[in-house]
C-alpha cells in the first residue's frame, strides 16, 4: 500500500533537525513500543550518528509485555542508547528516570558547568507531546490522537534544568517496507484520510489470527479460530451489523472496527513486531 502523506512543515522540520543536532547532547526518541522497529525514523538515525540516545518506547500498556521485555534487551546491545518502556496513562516515572538517563549518557561529552540539552523526536501520534507535558509537569504541548498536530519547535526548560526542544512528529518521504507502512497505518502515525482502511484491515486481521488468535476469538466471541483474515473481517461484519444496501456485507466498516479497537487497546496487549533475531 503507498502511502502519500508527507505535510510541508515535515520538510522545514528535518532541516532545523539536522541545524540543532550538533548542539545537542542526548536525543530523546518516543517510540510506539507495539512496533519499536517501524516507528523508528532512518532520519533521526542517520542525523544522530552516534551521539547519546534514549529511547521511550511509549505506549508500553497496549503492547504484548513479553515482546516489549525483548526489545529492552535488544537495545542493551547498543552502548550508546538506554531504553526505558512507559505507558500514555501512567507516565509518572518517566518524570525522573528520563532526565537521569540524559544526564547519564551525556556525563562523557558534556561540560559540568553546562546545562544538558536534549532533543526529543518522535513520528506522529507515539506520545511524544504527552511525555513533555509529563516531563515539565504541566501542559506545554497540545496533545491529541491525531496524527501532526506539532508544527513548530519549541523549547523548555525541564524542573531538572535541562533543557529539551520538541521537535515535530516527523516521518520520512517514501516508506520502503510494505509491512512497515502497514504497521505505521494501523497504529495511528498516518491519518485516517490517507489509507486504505480494507488494506490495513486485511493486514491487522491476517498478523492477529496468526499471533495472537486467542484473543481475536475472546473479543467477537468466536467458536473458533478464523482460518484467514478475510474469515475473520466477515465474522466481525456480520457480529457488529456492518452491511450494504441487498445484505452484503461491507468488509471496509469491518476493518474500521477492527483497526480502531486494536488503536484501543480493546483486543488486548498486542505487539506489531518482534525484535530481531541474534
Amino acid at each position: 500500500m503507498a502511502i502519500q502523506w508527507y505535510p510541508g512543515h515535515m520538510t522545514k522540520a528535518r532541516r532545523l533537525l539536522g541545524e540543532m543536532m550538533p548542539s545537542q547532547d542526548v536525543v530523546i526518541e518516543v517510540l510506539d513500543a507495539r512496533m519499536p522497529a517501524a516507528s523508528a525514523n532512518p532520519i533521526v538515525a542517520e542525523l544522530r550518528g552516534t551521539k547519546p540516545c534514549v529511547k521511550v518506547l511509549s505506549k508500553s500498556d497496549l503492547a504484548d509485555p513479553a515482546v516489549t521485555e525483548a526489545w529492552m534487551a535488544h537495545y542493551q546491545a547498543d552502548p550508546t542508547v538506554l531504553a526505558i518502556a512507559t505507558s500514555l496513562t501512567r507516565m509518572g516515572d518517566a518524570r525522573s528516570r528520563i532526565p537521569a538517563l540524559c544526564d547519564r549518557l551525556s556525563q562523557r561529552t558534556r561540560g559540568a558547568d553546562k546545562p544538558l540539552r536534549a532533543v526529543i523526536v518522535g513520528i506522529p501520534n507515539v506520545g511524544k507531546s504527552s511525555l513533555i507535558n509529563t516531563l515539565m509537569g504541566r501542559l506545554v504541548a497540545a496533545v491529541s490522537d491525531k496524527p501532526a498536530v506539532t508544527k513548530e519547535t519549541q523549547l523548555v526548560t525541564l524542573p531538572s534544568g535541562m533543557l529539551l526542544t520538541d521537535n515535530p512528529g516527523l516521518l520520512w518521504p517514501k516508506i520502503q517496507d510494505d509491512d512497515a507502512t502497514m504497521r505505521l497505518a494501523l497504529g495511528g502515525a498516518i491519518p485516517d484520510t490517507a489509507i486504505e482502511y480494507q488494506a490495513v484491515g486485511l493486514f491487522a486481521a491476517e498478523y492477529f489470527v496468526a499471533r495472537y488468535p486467542a484473543l481475536i476469538v475472546a473479543r467477537y466471541k468466536l467458536k473458533e479460530t478464523p482460518a484467514s483474515g478475510t474469515v475473520l473481517l466477515e465474522e466481525i461484519g456480520r457480529r457488529r451489523g456492518c452491511l450494504r444496501a441487498g445484505g452484503i456485507l461491507d468488509l471496509y466498516k469491518a476493518a474500521d472496527i477492527l483497526v480502531h479497537e486494536f488503536r484501543l487497546g480493546k483486543l488486548g496487549a498486542i505487539s506489531l513486531e518482534s525484535p530481531p533475531a541474534v
